[in-house]
């Protein structure tokens, strides 16, 4: 009898898995996911599309991120940004308003607190 468990499944959300699918299809068919742990809120799972558009997933810990990109076909993993992999990033117009949030449709904004120390530069 052995005392070892054998090593659970790791069950991979179908919506994450779906919406990945569904990504790699527009952005040429293959990319590269770089896994990130993000602290308690999981994994970061960052989606290099075959013609550099980015996108992300998060997913609870990094037994998921893994067996996620195992699951799908066409996506390779890599454990840090590469000079190649960050040469071909083209981030899409809209990524910049995203990562805004609010500020990206401002037209006019608050003067800086701190411009007086700016104010010869």
């Amino acid at each position: 009898m052995s005392t070892t468990a054998a090593p659970e499944a790791v069950k991979v959300p179908a919506e994450v898995e779906k919406s990945i699918v569904k990504f790699l299809a527009q952005h040429g068919g293959s990319g590269t996911a770089v896994l990130q742990y993000i602290g308690k809120q999981g994994v970061r799972i960052t989606l290099v599309g075959a013609d550099g558009i980015l996108g992300d997933r998060v997913v609870g810990d990094m037994a998921t991120a893994k067996a996620l990109v195992e699951r799908v076909d066409g996506l390779a993993e890599t454990d840090e940004w590469s000079r190649e992999l960050g040469s071909i990033v083209t981030p899409a117009p809209t990524h910049w308003a995203r990562m805004a949030g609010w500020v990206a449709g401002q037209t006019k904004f608050p003067k800086a607190r701190n411009a007086k120390l700016f104010a010869g530069a």
